[in-house]
C-alpha cells in the first residue's frame, strides 16, 4: 500500500513538472522594458549627461548610492565607457557597445545572471527645446521553468527603477 501511494504521488509530481515545463515554454524568452522621459533641455546637454558613465553618478541611482565603489575605466578621449563595481558581494560590469550622435547602447553584466541590454535614445521634439528621452531594456532569459515565470513579473520589478533613474536625469539636466 506504502509503495503504491509512492508511485502514485512520483506519477502525480512528474505530470505536474512537465505540465509546467510545457507551459514555460510558451512564455516569451525575451522581455523588453521601456520607459520615458521628456526633459526641458538641449539634446545635447542630456547627451552629454548619459554618453560618459562618469556623469551617470550625477543622476542614476545605482551609481548615487555606490560611487564611491565604482571604478571608472576612461579612454584616452576622456570619456567613461566602461565601470566596475560590487554588489552584495557580486562584480557588476557596465560597458557601452555602441554610440550615436543620439543614443547609446550597454550591456551589464553579473556573475550567474542574464546579461542586460540597454539603449537610452534621445528623440528632439519638433519646435521646442525638449528632449524625449527613451530607456530600452533587453533581458534574455534561459529555457528553465523557473526563470521563464520569472520573465513575467521582471517588469514590476525593475521598471520602477529605470523610471526613477530617468526622472532622476531629468531633475539633474535641468536643475543644472
Amino acid at each position: 500500500m506504502n509503495m503504491r501511494l509512492f508511485k502514485g504521488f512520483f506519477i502525480v509530481l512528474a505530470g505536474v513538472f512537465i505540465f509546467i515545463t510545457i507551459m514555460s515554454l510558451f512564455i516569451p524568452s525575451r522581455i523588453m522594458i521601456s520607459r520615458a522621459v521628456v526633459i526641458n533641455a538641449p539634446a545635447d546637454k542630456v547627451f552629454n549627461q548619459i554618453n560618459d558613465l562618469q556623469n551617470w553618478k550625477h543622476w542614476q541611482p545605482v551609481f548615487v548610492n555606490d560611487s564611491a565603489n565604482i571604478k571608472f575605466i576612461t579612454s584616452a578621449d576622456g570619456i567613461s565607457n566602461s565601470c566596475e563595481w560590487n554588489s552584495k558581494g557580486e562584480k557588476n560590469t557596465m560597458q557601452f557597445t555602441q554610440k550615436t550622435n543620439n543614443s547609446i547602447a550597454a550591456t551589464l553584466k553579473r556573475a550567474g545572471e542574464n546579461d542586460v541590454k540597454n539603449t537610452i535614445s534621445l528623440l528632439p521634439l519638433a519646435d521646442s527645446n525638449q528632449v524625449q528621452v527613451e530607456w530600452n531594456v533587453l533581458i534574455k532569459l534561459k529555457w528553465y521553468p523557473w526563470e521563464k515565470f520569472y520573465g513575467i513579473f521582471i517588469e514590476k520589478i525593475t521598471g520602477q527603477g529605470y523610471e526613477d533613474a530617468l526622472n532622476s536625469l531629468k531633475k539633474y539636466v535641468e536643475e543644472n
